[in-house]
């Protein structure tokens, strides 16, 4: 296929354009910036250069351009955010730039749509210890701070698996990207550091996904998704924020983290507070029978050695 990537320069833009180009799709990569073009070129893609949050650019740039499939892997977090403000320009991502992204992918004549979301969408709190489906609900309304971020994940899902005209789409519900990427390098340097603190007793579970297995999701998505639906895109093996940066600390020889009371936390970083102490365990077996896919990080544990060895 020919495949228009938004987001080609993320976190997951990297693995995924070198997994197309290895399985022989023709990748045009969509950047804000020219100083990412040689880069994409690199990694054997083209480019186009356009923002995906102002829809008559983006609609002139792909003016006149034949693809097959647009994916939509944008979001504006190269860091963990901290405040629920950090989450403003992804939250507009998620609903402007999934609106925009769908009608370039009516112009440009594709059939399929693939859409980038998180497992938080199930909601952010305790849902102990039964394993979430695509089934359970998602993106549900909340009041205070956590409600445009929850209308964000409803309204990317709805726009991406509600397509008309022959447009099939798809939305993978990721969990927390780790891999050989800048941002998961740059935790392992704080953790080093001890300035990744943690809440005291670890904090929640949480589901991972190596940016690697992200990519080979998101290509078996692409080729076998079944249209109108959503895929959970996890290791299976959750884990909580102590285990995690405990590990990172391990294996570079560094101290464990800081532990803080829960009211320290919760003032200095209120969205990092509420997602650590969100707890899910989130169930794959969708994306293992459907898209006939299995993620080759068994677990973090797995994904934190290969990270240490390169």
């Amino acid at each position: 296929m020919r495949v228009l990537l938004a987001g080609a320069t993320g976190a997951i833009g990297t693995p995924l354009i070198q997994r197309l180009v290895a399985y022989r799709h023709e990748v045009i990569g969509i950047t804000r910036l020219l100083a990412n073009t040689r880069r994409l070129e690199a990694f054997g893609a083209k480019y186009l250069v356009a923002d995906v949050l102002d829809r008559e650019s983006l609609l002139r740039a792909v003016s006149g351009l034949q693809a097959d499939a647009v994916i939509h892997e944008c979001t504006a977090l190269t860091r963990p955010p901290l405040r629920f403000r950090d989450m403003d320009k992804t939250n507009t991502l998620r609903t402007t730039g999934t609106a925009n992204l769908v009608e370039a992918a009516h112009t440009v004549g594709a059939k399929r749509f693939v859409s980038q979301s998180i497992v938080y969408g199930y909601g952010y709190g305790d849902h102990g210890t039964r394993e979430l489906t695509e089934a359970d609900p998602f993106g549900v309304p909340a009041d205070g701070p956590l409600g445009p971020i929850m209308d964000a994940f409803h309204e990317a899902e709805t726009q991406a698996t509600n397509t008309t005209d022959g447009l099939e789409g798809v939305s993978l519900r990721y969990g927390l990207f780790y891999g050989s990427d800048p941002g998961t390098k740059r935790m392992i340097k704080t953790v080093r550091k001890r300035r990744f603190p943690v809440i005291k007793g670890g904090g929640g579970e949480q589901n991972m996904i190596h940016l690697d297995d992200a990519a080979s999701a998101t290509v078996a998505a692409l080729e076998r998704g079944r249209a109108g639906s959503a895929y959970n895109i996890v290791d299976g093996v959750p884990v909580t924020w102590g285990s995690l940066l405990d590990e990172m600390a391990g294996l570079v020889d560094a101290k464990r983290p800081v532990r803080v009371p829960p009211p320290v936390l919760r003032l200095a970083a209120p969205y990092g507070y509420t997602a650590m102490t969100t707890s899910m365990r989130v169930s794959n077996e969708k994306a293992r029978t459907e898209l006939d896919w299995t993620p080759a990080v068994v677990d973090y544990k797995q994904g934190l050695r290969m990270i240490a060895t390169e």
